[in-house]
């Protein structure tokens, strides 16, 4: 078909709109933003090969985009189906086309011939060239040292530092900037050299750092230099240890950061890459705490008290924080600091728990406020001396019968989800119905905005809040509710949604 670029095509486009034809090297794109360029649009498929061919629809917001194989389409198409594309902030969307190429009128083309034609001499020289009309965007995802990853099904914590751990297989990785956008963990990382960030991206782009689960997505950064401010667990400039922590932590010692960088850990990453497999959650916890780097002095991992800042003094008690933070490990004292009634010292059974607790509740909502996670300095929680009343601000928990983890290879392990509105109940007693349970939820101050019981058996349910913080509220005041009958309810955050 020889289709021109004057935007009456229409009758020839119909067959478009299915959204899952056969595969075809040619795409085609909907809902553009209207001031967008070829070289925009063709930036979108160079991280996945050549770009062999463009059509823009103008008029219609659409546009076709031909690849050089139907492989490099299928692995795009996959991929932005996993990560929808934006252009200009706006959502658009990819579909393999009906046509198995594109035959463009080239008089009427021209333009984005010569945009392809430059990109692709970028492309084959790696060499910035000048005088021609390319925007910088469209040159740098080909030789960017600088990674964007962003890691689906994250059921554990992904640090700076296991980032670190898999990407200096590489080569030398200078800096890192971890933020979470759009409820998902994402990451900056820039590589000395754009070669080793292609043969980084190559190699773990789709691969799982743990079995099956925290997979990894890579493309190519728009951004060439990152610029970090400060070196703490969500960034990092591995050029520069003197950089402050910027919240109060101490800094890193350049000595431990040199000691860290040569470090290899149990992440090793074999030569032909499997997950970078590590069995289960327990030793998925480690890994993540293993690669901590401590404070000066403390071997990592092994730090396992929290200091927890920014609480609501007026509500928060040892009790609540002790029910918050077992979810995430064995708590065995809470200390509510009586000069600062606003923090607490949290002490975990081990250095893995501390690492989960702090990486799923840092900046989480707790009686309104948003709470600060970070490894504190003291090894232990000290208890108030005998006979000296502390007002009860200082709780042992070490013999408590509700630690979820006591047992080894217990299948709470296994359960371990970051704060969610959905609530995972059990040990239901058979007498009590829907309707009681839902009752008892609203009367903690929220909203129940579904509820279903399991089909196998009406011991569990599913009980969703309308909001994160909401949940969070009713964990704490209804995990371990007596409900009669010697059932005591348990609750903890699901990865499920009703």
């Amino acid at each position: 078909i020889c289709l021109s670029a004057n935007g009456n095509d229409n009758k020839k486009f119909k067959g478009d709109d299915k959204m899952d034809g056969a595969p075809s090297r040619v795409l085609h794109i909907r809902k553009l933003p209207g001031e967008v360029t070829e070289t925009e649009v063709i930036a979108l498929g160079l991280p996945f090969g050549k770009v062999t061919n463009i059509l823009m629809l103008k008029g219609k917001n659409q546009a076709f985009l031909e690849l050089a194989t139907e492989e490099a389409a299928i692995t795009m198409v996959n991929y932005y189906s996993a990560v929808t594309p934006h252009l200009r902030n706006q959502p658009i969307y990819i579909q393999y086309s009906n046509h198995k190429e594109l035959k463009t009128d080239n008089t009427l083309n021209q333009r984005a011939q010569a945009v392809l034609q430059a990109v692709t001499a970028v492309q084959a020289t790696n060499a910035p060239i000048s005088g021609t009309t390319v925007s910088e965007s469209a040159v740098t995802p080909a030789q960017s040292p600088v990674l964007r990853i962003i890691i689906d099904n994250m059921y554990y914590p992904v640090t700076l530092d296991v980032l670190h751990q898999i990407f200096s297989k590489f080569g030398a990785v200078l800096k890192i900037i971890t933020f979470t956008k759009n409820n998902q963990f994402q990451a900056l990382l820039q590589f000395g050299d754009p070669v080793n960030a292609q043969q980084a991206k190559q190699a773990l782009d789709g691969q799982n750092i743990y079995n099956a689960c925290c997979t990894l997505r890579i493309d190519f950064s728009k951004l060439v230099n990152l610029n970090v401010k400060y070196n703490n667990d969500k960034s990092r400039d591995y050029t520069r240890p003197d950089l402050p922590s910027g919240d109060g932590q101490p800094t890193l010692d350049p000595a431990i950061a040199a000691a860290f960088a040569k470090e290899t850990s149990l992440l090793a990453v074999p030569g032909a890459l499997s997950p970078l497999a590590i069995p289960n959650a327990a030793a998925a916890a480690a890994a993540a705490a293993a690669g901590r780097v401590g404070m000066p002095g403390v071997a990592a991992g092994s730090n396992t008290v929290l200091l927890v800042s920014n609480l609501n003094e007026e509500m928060v008690t040892p009790q609540s924080l002790f029910t918050l933070f077992g979810v995430y490990g064995d708590v065995q004292r809470v200390k509510i600091l009586y000069n600062k009634k606003d923090s607490a010292l949290i002490q975990m059974a081990d250095g893995n728990q501390s690492q989960l607790a702090m990486s799923h509740l840092n900046g989480q909502k707790m009686y309104g406020k948003i709470i600060r996670v970070t490894l504190s300095k003291h090894h232990t929680v000290q208890l108030p001396r005998e006979g000296l009343d502390d007002q009860g601000l200082t709780k042992d928990f070490g013999n408590s019968p509700l630690h979820r983890f006591k047992k080894p290879g217990s299948k709470n392990f296994q359960n371990i989800f970051p704060p969610s509105a959905t609530l995972h109940l059990s040990n239901i007693p058979p007498s009590v119905a829907e309707e009681d349970l839902r009752t008892l939820f609203a009367n903690t101050g929220g909203t129940v905005k579904a509820f279903k019981f399991f089909q196998r058996d009406h011991k569990m349910a599913l009980l969703q809040m309308s909001t994160v913080e909401e949940a969070i509220q009713a964990l704490i005041d209804l995990h371990n509710y007596n409900l009669g009958e010697s059932h005591h309810l348990r609750v903890s955050f699901s990865k499920s949604t009703i």
